[in-house]
């Protein structure tokens, strides 16, 4: 069953701009166009700009999306190049996770901290508070905050 634009906007959440620019980028090479050469979105298409959105998100530029769309027309040819972008992807939001991870950890390190401050009714004595004293899953944080080790 084709779908409309303002149908398919709807269905993907993206503004029909957005997927008129997705079409003229060639994002969508099996997108049809019916008689009046109105864009007929199929379930096919709906697909690709899922991915293209997933894409889009991990750090992907238009360019390099365009890219992989004109690989995957390659069929299996260009299996490898195709397999090579996601596996780049993956270490690179491994990455990525990897730092926001330490960044919540000094978070949660700090609301662990204030949280004592509070129940003191002071920040005196928490500064100088052994290392013993944080519990474990603070330690890392507070030692990155200390300058003796980098996260």
């Amino acid at each position: 069953m084709p779908y409309t634009i303002k149908e398919m906007s709807e269905m993907t959440g993206l503004p029909a701009s957005t997927l008129r620019y997705y079409d003229k980028q060639g994002l969508l090479p099996s997108l049809k166009r019916d008689n009046n050469n109105v864009r007929m979105f199929s379930e096919e298409d709906y697909r690709s700009l899922r991915l293209i959105e997933c894409l889009k998100e991990s750090g992907l530029s238009i360019k390099d999306i365009r890219c992989f769309v004109e690989m995957s027309g390659r069929g299996d040819e260009a299996l490898n190049e195709r397999l090579e972008i996601f596996l780049r992807r993956r270490e690179i939001l491994r990455a990525e996770m990897q730092k926001l991870k330490d960044i919540l950890d000094v978070i949660e390190y700090k609301c662990w901290y204030f949280s004592r401050a509070c129940e003191a009714g002071t920040e005196e004595g928490m500064k100088d508070i052994p290392l013993s004293d944080v519990p474990e899953e603070h330690r890392k944080a507070r030692e990155h905050l200390r300058g003796h080790i980098r996260l």
